[in-house]
């Protein structure tokens, strides 16, 4: 015996100082919203924790973190007891342990009888229970520690989304006379953001992810600072309910909506099958970054209220539900160093080069710091544990400084006063907190100025990737982007990995794209503050480059969309002769420049679009470009001049707002027949 206790003793302490780590890091999630470690770490965190004590259950003791739920609600709040306890899910992190879940549930029941289940979305915010009498709200109040939470009734009463006073049609019966919703207070991206960009300007500290902005916004304790976050809702279950007059989840959802409690309705999905859970958490996955808020993974629940009940539940979670976690998009890791990298335009930015972390199924080895202001208000230094995180195929970003775990051997950060590329003195223009180079021929820029030159938007010569342009750079086969345009077999050749099937293909790309539009042309020039739209813009206003050249800034700021910045970046450009002989030796290169048709009486002619949601038949771009072409403008947000809202699949919040203000709403096939175009 002495030696199995003796075996046990590493596991113990082992187990012991998990649940020390978990319980600290539960405080700093759910007490001070203030995570030093991200929810994959968590997570991980957590499981192991599981797999221990369910090997050796003899060490399971009641005030383990597995046997409770969240934490204890914060003394500054009265408390309110549940009367039904709002637990936690259980996790899975792949579709094996769906399959498991599925299993279990069915060996559970006991019989071959199908079990149907509904998918939705895992909303990243803050668990909440709305108690309603006799249709009144009269409680709200927190998950806390499931069985007890903070009463924050008066913060809940200003969030618009929230009914004070439940409502009923034809479609929904009189509410009951008492129900409990539970549901999740979140904050959306774009809020979010303007939020933390607030926050740094006030020099205060940026909350970690929309979840802790939710929660910091909601546990306050004055509700007018409250009222001005913009704090939605979506409602996702009950507690206790005195009459309950449907039999499954879904049609509870529905009858939820019916009494005017916002769920996610169009994205909850009845499947069948494990097979069709699967296939729809991995839909929900692949199109996170569509939806505009977050999304961390997706609930799976027995639809049938009556096997919810007889699967009933474990000691902090139900039998009936599990969520499935998608790939992290934050985590904790190391700035091992700031790089400072020059770009086209002569733009310093610094990077944060990391220990490698992996992000949403990527190894994130390097952050963006954008500027020294930035780097300044966040105050992140080499050597700083920091929260990094990645959306889609945005940069990696840090987001906050764990400054709690310094040693003080992190170093600060402070810009170069020369350019780390060609030694030139560094300026800064005017109130600009962009440090630029000013050498035009300082190789970074050359270098970054030809990989937009062929970038998809511009001269989309596929197979031209920076490691060619490099090479061909360092090799001296081109100086500047007319030089690609009198290249040979000969010179391909010349380059490393390049074999002739190779290299025939890519002469083929250079001179396919001598054919182009003069928007793409324009825009491949990589004029300061001239993107795409801007160059579509000028494309359909001057209709060729010589009058373009010719235009002055006067006659520019005419242009609706062109403003003085624009201008005097287009006039400084032309103005520098160096540019015009770029811009004559690329014509000279043969080009083949689609002049624009100038719009006649297209409907479209002067009405301000906004698009939203991606669309079947072609890229968000594409459509922009459609719209400018045919007289019209397209605008990033909505507002009162808007005119349409072109609605693509899972729209952002621009519908809602579209909807306030009674913007006229066209699906991609009205879109198209406005546009006089087949939807074939």
């Amino acid at each position: 015996m002495a030696e199995q206790a003796g075996d046990m003793d590493p596991v113990a302490s082992e187990i012991e100082k998990l649940r020390q780590e978990i319980r600290y890091h539960n405080h700093r999630y759910y007490t001070l919203d203030d995570p030093e470690i991200s929810d994959a770490e968590y997570d991980r965190l957590f499981r192991r924790l599981t797999e221990l004590e369910a090997e050796h259950p003899e060490l399971i003791t009641p005030d383990s973190p597995t046997q409770k739920v969240g934490a204890g609600p914060r003394e500054t709040f009265s408390q309110v007891r549940h009367r039904v306890p709002m637990l936690s899910l259980e996790n899975s992190f792949n579709e094996h342990e769906i399959r498991d879940f599925d299993a279990r549930v069915k060996r559970f029941l006991g019989d071959d009888s199908p079990v149907e289940y509904t998918v939705e979305p895992k909303i990243d915010g803050l668990a909440v229970e709305l108690v309603y009498e006799k249709g009144s709200l009269t409680t709200a109040s927190t998950r806390g520690d499931g069985l007890t939470g903070e009463d924050v009734t008066p913060n809940v009463k200003t969030i618009l989304a929230v009914p004070l006073k439940l409502t009923h049609g034809k479609n929904a019966p009189q509410p009951p006379d008492l129900l409990e919703v539970r549901g999740e207070i979140y904050m959306e991206l774009e809020a979010f953001q303007r939020l933390n960009r607030e926050r740094l300007e006030k020099n205060l500290p940026p909350f970690a992810n929309p979840r802790n902005g939710a929660a910091g916004s909601l546990r306050q304790l004055d509700p007018r600072i409250t009222a001005k976050r913009p704090l939605n809702i979506f409602c996702y279950g009950i507690g206790s309910i005195s009459s309950l007059p449907c039999a499954t989840y879904y049609d509870l959802m529905i009858l939820l909506q019916g009494w005017g409690l916002r769920v996610n309705r169009p994205h909850i999905r009845l499947c069948p099958t494990v097979h069709q859970v699967i296939d729809y958490c991995r839909d929900l996955e692949e199109t996170r970054e569509r939806f505009f808020y977050e999304i961390d993974g997706a609930v799976i629940k027995v639809n049938s209220l009556d096997l919810q009940a007889r699967l009933g539940e474990k000691s902090r979670s139900p039998r009936w539900a599990m969520a499935y976690k998608f790939k992290p998009t934050q985590g904790t890791t190391t700035v091992t160093g700031i790089h400072v990298q020059v770009g086209r335009t002569g733009a310093l930015t610094p990077v944060a080069l990391l220990k490698p972390v992996e992000l949403g199924g990527v190894l994130v080895r390097r952050a963006t710091l954008h500027n020294q202001e930035e780097i300044d208000r966040k105050d992140i230094r080499e050597g700083d544990l920091v929260v990094v995180q990645r959306a889609g195929d945005v940069i990696p970003e840090v987001v906050k400084v764990i400054k709690s775990k310094r040693t003080g051997a992190e170093k600060r950060f402070i810009m170069p006063a020369t350019c780390p590329v060609c030694g030139s003195e560094v300026l800064k223009n005017g109130d600009e907190v962009v440090a630029r180079c000013p050498n035009p021929d300082c190789p970074a820029q050359v270098r970054e100025s030809f990989k937009h030159f062929v970038s998809k938007g511009a001269m989309n010569i596929q197979g031209l990737g920076d490691r060619i342009i490099s090479q061909m750079l360092k090799k001296g086969l081109i100086g500047e982007e007319a030089d690609l345009y009198h290249l040979g077999m000969d010179d391909l050749l010349k380059l490393d990995k390049i074999k002739e099937k190779s290299a025939t293909n890519l002469l083929r790309a250079i001179e396919n794209s001598k054919r182009t539009t003069l928007a793409r042309f324009i825009y491949s020039l990589g004029i300061r503050h001239v993107g795409e739209f801007v160059a579509a813009i000028l494309a359909n206003h001057f209709g060729d480059m010589e009058k373009l050249e010719k235009a002055t800034e006067e006659e520019l700021t005419a242009i609706d969309g062109i403003g003085p910045r624009i201008a005097e970046s287009i006039g400084a450009y032309f103005e520098d002769p160096h540019n015009r002989n770029r811009v004559r030796r690329l014509m000279q290169a043969g080009f083949e420049i689609e002049t624009p048709s100038l719009p006649g009486t297209s409907p479209v002619k002067g009405k301000t679009f906004v698009i939203t949601g991606s669309l079947a038949s072609m890229k968000r771009a594409e459509a922009k470009e459609l719209v400018i072409r045919n007289g019209g403008r397209v605008a990033s947000s909505i507002s009162r001049s808007t005119d349409y809202l072109v609605r693509g699949e899972s729209p952002g919040s621009k519908l809602r707002r579209a909807a306030e203000l009674g913007i006229l709403v066209l699906n991609e096939d009205e879109f198209l027949k406005l546009l006089d175009m087949k939807t074939e």
